[in-house]
């Protein structure tokens, strides 16, 4: 195979694991589940490698990648519950994602779901993206949990059974502690791609996760699909808090994100602030105006 095929399926994949979602965990499933998680792991949120109330997990299994993670929202649980229990609100999440073209709520037989279009990290035609449809589940709610979730039967490649979870209960100091959940499986096909992603454009990317030190004492962080599947958790966790920040102010919120992606530059940065607000400015009038 040629380099120029080799990389341009690299890109391909890269844009696909990129954004492609994993859950590692069965959902905890009530209110008082999550507050002992909560419990669990809040020890876990003084001094960490995030600077904030965050633990994120992910693992590599046969033919499945997952991750999760878990955090404090400083918004009320109230206001978290409103705004996530819609699903136009998590295209809203969904679209501050580098990759993530174009997404729209659209009426199915028995219920909504989200026509979400997936690119490379610039400007490009809706006709050059690939197209990923989540069937939206009716939320679980009450006064003291959320539960929202979107599946996937199928993806690009031989991607398969997409899972987006969330779950959300609130604190007594009025803050809100939230499960993100994200998961496929993927073929054949989808493994080749990406380990050509991974040997080539995507061999200096890392996740989170510490595995040692280098020789001069420095943290050497996972790789791999791992990686992969770590730099989305964060990205997505900052999305939804950047929501949550600037709900109707959608200049403030793609700067939020920018910026607070920026704090993880290692990790996470990918294009300069200017060239990612203007893309998503322009992506945000193509929604507008299909």
């Amino acid at each position: 195979m040629k380099h120029a095929t080799i990389r341009r399926l690299a890109l391909g994949v890269g844009l696909l694991f990129m954004w492609a979602i994993a859950l590692a965990q069965a959902q905890l499933g009530s209110a008082a589940a999550l507050q002992a998680k909560y419990d669990a792991v809040q020890s876990q949120f003084e001094g960490n490698v995030f600077g904030r109330p965050l633990v994120l997990e992910s693992t590599e299994a046969s033919g499945q990648l997952s991750g999760d993670i878990f955090a404090v929202l400083s918004h009320p649980f109230d206001k978290v519950s409103a705004s996530l229990s819609r699903p136009a609100v998590w295209c809203d999440v969904l679209m501050l994602h580098l990759n993530t073209k174009h997404c729209v709520v659209r009426d199915r037989e028995g219920g909504k779901m989200l026509a979400v279009s997936v690119g490379r990290k610039f400007d490009q035609p809706l006709s050059e993206a690939q197209r990923v449809d989540f069937v939206w589940q009716s939320p679980t709610t009450s006064a003291d949990y959320l539960s929202a979730r979107l599946n996937a039967d199928k993806g690009p490649l031989s991607t398969r059974d997409y899972r987006i979870e969330l779950e959300a209960t609130p604190l007594a100091n009025g803050k809100t502690f939230i499960h993100l959940g994200y998961a496929y499986a993927y073929g054949v096909a989808a493994r080749i791609a990406m380990q050509g992603y991974l040997s080539t454009i995507g061999s200096d990317k890392v996740g989170f996760t510490a595995t040692g030190k280098d020789s001069a004492g420095q943290p050497n962080y996972v790789g791999g699909v791992r990686g992969v599947v770590e730099r989305n958790t964060m990205r997505y966790y900052l999305a939804i808090d950047a929501y949550m920040d600037a709900p109707t102010q959608l200049a403030q919120r793609f700067a939020t994100w920018f910026d607070s992606t920026e704090r993880y530059a290692r990790q996470l940065h990918e294009v300069e602030r200017e060239d990612y607000l203007t893309m998503k400015q322009n992506e945000y009038k193509r929604l507008a105006n299909p």
